[in-house]
């Protein structure tokens, strides 16, 4: 499709952190959005700048609503397919209603994708890799895996599912997809309800109470920016070359747990202290985690010139000036 022309986008999940600042950045350059969001972990409020923007249209509802998806999909010119049951606490705590959800609600959005003939850009995950924790990693490296019986695999395979489902459909049928793994997210509108580390840090040094570090806080993770990343679907979904690949979207710039929870003591001033807490108190016994996880972000950049602009400093003074008006604005 031509990017000079306004498309339709239906954004599965728009109301959800990503969902709502893509939302945003496709209405600002002219396009139409439709969202549909069943608001289990995305909210209205996400999407109040765009609120009265007569090119948007909110639909709530579930991608597990066939007729729904279907009707939706037929008025639209691309699909994003970002709904998803996301964050290891709640993949946790409700493993079936996320296998559901992440399974059969991707199988029927892709089935009426290739109805249609829309473009189709999917959102995976960095915990398809599992627990390689070489690095960086690139889209080809091996996914290694614990045992079915531990939820967190559980989840990696499904978002793998995802993706198999994806490339049978580009391959077999000629379904022009997009495959995104999304590596740590980060930035405003991230809610701290579903474990995402920097939001309840945060929140936690904001409260006064201990920063609770899961671990050792030796693990390194790499956080780019929301904006970053819109920046590179953008780029993806106009691109006619990224059709049929997978892509990792994240930063390369590593940091440990434990030196984010006092970069976030130092930023905020608190006087809170730093908990270190094990996996099997944190989540349950049995419970993996993985001490590094970097991408390889070469095969985006070479394709869209893509590069992220902002550094962790400058998501933590944004995250944490969200995090304190809220809290005012809560206490009013």
């Amino acid at each position: 499709m031509s990017t000079s022309t306004a498309n339709t986008y239906l954004i599965t999940g728009g109301s959800g952190f990503v969902g709502s600042h893509l939302t945003d950045a496709l209405l600002a350059r002219g396009d139409s959005v439709v969202v549909l969001d069943n608001l289990s972990t995305g909210r209205a409020a996400n999407l109040h700048r765009s609120a009265t923007d007569p090119r948007l249209r909110v639909v709530q509802g579930s991608v597990l609503d066939e007729l729904m998806v279907d009707e939706l999909v037929h008025q639209c010119d691309v699909v994003v397919h970002l709904a998803a049951a996301v964050g290891v606490k709640l993949i946790v705590e409700q493993p079936l209603r996320s296998l559901t959800t992440n399974i059969r609600g991707s199988e029927i959005v892709i089935e009426a994708a290739h109805r249609y003939r829309r473009k189709i850009l999917l959102t995976s995950t960095s915990e398809i890799y599992g627990k390689n924790s070489g690095g960086p990693l690139t889209e080809s490296s091996d996914r290694i895996l614990g045992s079915p019986a531990v939820v967190r695999w559980a989840y990696s395979t499904a978002k793998a599912v995802d993706e198999i489902l994806a490339n049978a459909y580009h391959k077999e049928r000629g379904l022009p997809t997009i495959v995104v793994r999304l590596f740590n997210t980060v930035g405003p509108r991230q809610s701290p309800a579903y474990g995402m580390v920097i939001p309840r840090l945060i929140r936690q040094a904001l409260d006064g109470t201990p920063l609770t570090v899961f671990g050792d806080g030796m693990q390194t993770r790499c956080f780019a920016h929301v904006r970053d990343v819109i920046d590179a679907l953008l780029r993806l979904l106009d691109h006619p070359d990224a059709i049929g690949q997978t892509f990792n979207v994240g930063s390369n710039h590593e940091v440990s747990i434990l030196d984010l929870a006092k970069q976030i003591i130092e930023l905020t001033g608190t006087t809170s202290g730093i908990d270190l807490i094990s996996y099997a108190d944190a989540y349950e016994r049995g419970f993996e985690d993985m001490t590094r996880r970097v991408p390889d972000t070469t095969k985006l950049r070479e394709l869209t010139g893509w590069v992220p602009r902002l550094s962790l400093h400058d998501i933590l003074t944004e995250t944490v000036a969200e995090a304190r008006a809220d809290l005012a604005a809560s206490q009013r």
